[in-house]
């Protein structure tokens, strides 16, 4: 399946953990090239060297989504390397765990920063290079609370419901044939994204929910992005019961909000 991601040039946001990491391992194969981008890069030496043993052709490069200066020069290194992107995921992101009332603005801004302006600004500059590709796929990662509001992620949910719009806004726009957008809903999943989510002071979460030791497994959930990323999708869920949720919000909102009053939070 993934063989087809051979001489392509793949970027992948938020590579060093979770989802993106996984996709990385998935889309190695011999001859793609992958642009891996993290903050943390001491933590993309393993990943790329599992990747390069699969025949792919590793550059990873270091990228905080948040700081405008550190996109445009993760553009320019990016340019410097290739000169067209076939496929860029949009993976980086921040999560929440704070009461909306008790949240510091700083702390909804710095996730409205990573989860939307930072992938706006960053698809943007390397717009360029996605129309030089035959078959170009945008790729973004989002939540199920892109689709509905849900507590104690209220920045969280504000930031996928502003990414979902705009890049379904541009969608509607391109008129690129080449240039498709694929937006990803996953529920809970097996990685670290409770760890650093944010609490309503800025300190990290420190603590792994049970949402997330019994999501779907995370290689799971990038078998499912790449299936349909092959099949050129505009929405792709990976969810478990958090189906019924997205159901009853359309069809029956005031038994959703009866609902997601009694849930147990993690």
């Amino acid at each position: 399946m993934s063989s087809q991601f051979s001489n392509k040039v793949i970027i992948l946001t938020g590579a060093s953990s979770g989802i993106g990491k996984a996709l990385a391992m998935q889309m190695a194969v011999p001859g793609a090239k992958l642009i891996l981008a993290a903050r943390r890069m001491n933590e993309l030496t393993e990943l790329v060297q599992t990747c390069e043993a699969k025949g792919a052709i590793c550059h990873p490069l270091f990228l905080d989504v948040s700081d405008e200066a550190s996109i445009k020069e993760f553009a320019s290194k990016v340019k410097s390397l290739v000169n067209v992107v076939d496929v860029l995921v949009n993976n980086a992101g921040i999560s929440q765990r704070s009461q909306a009332e008790e949240t510091d603005i700083a702390v909804d801004r710095r996730i409205m920063e990573v989860n939307f302006f930072g992938q706006v600004s960053l698809t943007k500059s390397l717009w360029p290079l996605l129309c030089q590709s035959s078959h170009a796929n945008i790729v973004l990662i989002s939540s199920v609370v892109g689709t509905f509001g849900f507590p104690q992620r209220s920045a969280y949910s504000a930031s996928k419901h502003a990414l979902e719009g705009f890049f379904e806004s541009w969608a509607i726009e391109n008129k690129r044939e080449n240039i498709h957008f694929t937006t990803v809903s996953p529920g809970r999943i097996q990685t670290n994204i409770s760890l650093s989510a944010l609490k309503a002071d800025g300190t990290s979460h420190q603590v792994m929910d049970d949402g997330q030791v019994n999501g779907i497994p995370v290689d799971v959930c990038a078998k499912k992005i790449i299936s349909g990323l092959l099949k050129n999708k505009r929405k792709i869920y990976v969810v478990q019961n958090e189906m019924i949720l997205i159901i009853l919000r359309k069809t029956a909102p005031f038994l959703y909000f009866w609902l997601v009053k009694k849930l147990k939070l993690s």
